[in-house]
């Protein structure tokens, strides 16, 4: 655990990381999550992130006396107040965490020098709603970008959409619709949930009663209106306005198809255009109870949605070709008709004959390869086995491109509904 206060620590764990507590009531600087200065200066007192790895990635509030632990070291805050987003910054490890790695070499073979310094490196990145679902501490299960992105296109939410958000969590696809829309009115029934929440929208600069207070001048990014209730029995309307007039309404309850009716009150949706609803449900029980629901409520358009996602990669691949492939598969049933040691006898026969130079492949480290599984030194590239590394793309040999995929994929089970509803049918001339 990092030694600062206001610091989240995410390390891939079961236990949720706390919500950042700042001293003294400050805040970080507002728009972290905007974007709209011109600057790419690290500051004082900003709220970045902090890439250690693909699975750790930590959102950090910077203090001129804070500091933070990684498996790489201890780095202060103020090595990293005023350098640009996106810059590297390295870390001499010392000799515990370099002994880490000796045993892993020593397995394989590989000797070192005993004073040779290993290095370990960090990037501080600026907060984007994508990068915010992978550090962020979970409260609940998340909406990950894979379906946030869908949704927010699905629904057409646009910079004059005002959205509606039931069960708000861990605030992962509250972040997105901030970014997207003119207006999130976002509901949660949890009471501590709601105001860790909260917290949390304030010290991004999303809340929309610090711009009413005077706190934020920009209303553009402070959108967010978030209030303690149950939408199922209380409802949708808030105090802060009289009319919601919701343009898109997401719903990620236990039993959504309880909420549903409620939307049919005045004031709730707009009634002068096509409004689109998104229920998110991980069984397939509470999609048709849902579906049943939007269809007694006057919803049309009803389809289900799951989102399967798979990254695909550019790599480079090494041609091979057949005449390479006869080689290896003769070698290997000479090896096995002759036996292990009469094949080293023979290669070493044939070695003496055709007097190789040093720069040809030694053939008798394929026998100490064979029996040991290892790769000596001397070795040359081996397309089809065992041998030398090389690096991907090396001009000695010839590439293809090629994409390679996932062979997982990123899914969490749960269905998306979608449905659309006109209230004013009436054809206007």
């Amino acid at each position: 655990m990092s030694e600062v206060k206001n610091e989240f620590h995410v390390e891939g764990s079961p236990t949720p990381a706390p919500v950042v507590e700042i001293e003294k009531n400050e805040l970080p600087n507002p728009g972290s999550f905007v974007h709209t200065s011109d600057d790419n200066i690290v500051k004082e007192n900003d709220l970045v992130l902090i890439y250690i790895s693909k699975t750790n990635i930590r959102p950090l509030v910077l203090h001129k006396e804070g500091r933070m632990n990684t498996k790489y070291g201890t780095f202060l805050h103020t090595e990293i107040i005023g350098k640009e987003y996106g810059s590297q910054i390295g870390k001499y490890m010392n000799s515990n965490q370099v002994n880490r790695g000796r045993k892993h070499q020593k397995k394989n073979g590989v000797q070192e020098e005993e004073d040779e310094k290993k290095f370990g490196f960090i990037h501080v990145l600026k907060p984007t709603p994508e990068l915010w679902t992978l550090s962020l501490p979970h409260r609940t299960q998340i909406v990950y970008t894979f379906d946030s992105s869908y949704i927010t296109e699905r629904m057409q939410i646009n910079s004059l959409s005002n959205v509606l958000e039931a069960g708000t969590g861990s605030g992962s696809l509250s972040h997105q619709f901030s970014r997207s829309c003119k207006r999130l009115f976002t509901y949660e029934f949890h009471e501590v949930r709601k105001q860790q929440a909260e917290l949390e929208f304030r010290q991004h600069g999303l809340l929309y009663q610090d711009y009413l207070d005077g706190k934020i001048k920009d209303k553009n990014s402070a959108n967010i209106i978030i209030n303690h209730r149950d939408v199922c029995k209380d409802g949708f309307l808030v105090e802060q306005v009289e009319n919601i007039n919701g343009d898109a309404v997401f719903l990620d309850l236990p039993a959504p198809w309880e909420a549903i009716p409620n939307l049919n009150k005045p004031g709730v949706l707009n009634q002068n255009k096509q409004v689109r609803i998104c229920c998110f449900s991980p069984c397939f029980e509470q999609v048709d109870k849902t579906i049943e629901a939007l269809e007694e409520n006057g919803w049309g358009g009803i389809e289900m949605v799951e989102i399967q996602g798979r990254n695909f990669e550019g790599r480079k691949r090494m041609v091979k070709y057949i005449d390479d492939a006869v080689k290896v598969l003769s070698e290997q049933k000479e090896r096995r008709n002759v036996g292990s040691v009469n094949f080293k006898k023979l290669k070493k026969a044939r070695q003496e004959l055709e007097n190789k130079s040093v720069t040809e492949i030694d053939e008798s480290n394929d026998l100490k390869r064979f029996k040991t599984n290892s790769t000596p030194k001397d070795e040359k590239f081996n397309p089809f086995g065992k041998g030398l590394r090389i690096k991907e793309g090396d001009a000695n040999y010839e590439w293809s491109n090629v994409t390679k995929i996932e062979s997982e994929i990123k899914s969490h089970t749960s269905y998306l509904t979608f449905a659309v509803k006109i209230f004013n049918i009436d054809r206007q001339e």
